[in-house]
């Protein structure tokens, strides 16, 4: 026979995600802009709920949006699930790293077991990261790509920075924990020393701290003058034979 060979296959075609990372449709800005004008202008409210930004984004993608209890998968399009972080600063534009909430993360519930601040540090930081491993793993079962879509929002709406990236597992054999003066856990790079996780014991919170790439969007809207009531309900033909009342006997 001689020499071994390996066998020639067929090329499977990979599965491609609706757009790569970070590089948006071109009109993606504008329908995120508008979506948010249309905020301000019908509500006269400069700040938006985590749903809020969940919908603005898959409409502007049109994608499916889908609420999903673990919340790393509430938006989808084709093979690819998105979860959806909004956090507010003054100055989005110059913000170099966030907090992102991932969620509880409960010992007593996964484990049947409580954590001790100031004791076994390296071992509750572990069981924390699990969790969040695990749910992740269990979306990568049903969406071949998972990312996260960031807004970091001004407190006026008027500025917004947009960016995703992967949403992946950590290898727990590259981090150290130790608990801080506020009896929370924080996880920190071995490597540098970089702090990356924060997990508030009470609260069972645990928090993710992520850079901001720069390949991002800043998007900048003009701040519209509120409709008002009247406005509405006459470009809409409203009158009073719209409203029934039904009394009680």
């Amino acid at each position: 026979m001689g020499k071994k060979q390996s066998p020639k296959l067929r090329t499977v075609s990979k599965s491609v995600a609706p757009f790569p990372e970070n590089r948006f449709p071109k009109d993606f800005p504008f329908k995120v802009g508008e979506q948010l004008i249309y905020i301000l202008a019908t509500r006269g409210k400069t700040d938006i709920e985590g749903k809020e930004w969940e919908q603005i984004f898959a409409n502007a993608i049109k994608a499916e949006w889908k609420p999903s209890n673990v919340g790393l998968d509430d938006i989808v399009k084709g093979n690819t699930a998105w979860g959806a972080k909004s956090v507010k600063y003054r100055k989005p534009a110059l913000q170099k790293s966030i907090r992102l909430i991932s969620g509880r993360n409960d010992l007593q519930f996964s484990f049947g077991q409580t954590a001790k601040p100031g004791e076994k540090a390296n071992e509750t930081g572990e069981l924390v990261l699990s969790i969040y491993n695990e749910r992740v793993s269990k979306i990568r079962e049903t969406h071949k790509h998972l990312r996260t879509i960031v807004l970091i929002r001004s407190y006026d709406l008027t500025e917004s920075v947009v960016f995703e990236q992967k949403t992946i597992r950590y290898d727990p054999e590259l981090f150290y924990w130790k608990w801080n003066k506020r009896n929370n856990l924080e996880g920190f790079y071995k490597k540098d020393d970089v702090h990356k996780f924060t997990w508030q014991s009470g609260g069972k919170q645990f928090t993710i701290i992520e850079k901001v790439p720069e390949q991002h969007i800043l998007i900048k809207i003009k701040k519209p003058e509120k409709v008002s009531k009247d406005f509405v309900f006459e470009n809409i033909g409203f009158d009073k034979s719209w409203i029934s009342v039904v009394k009680n006997k």
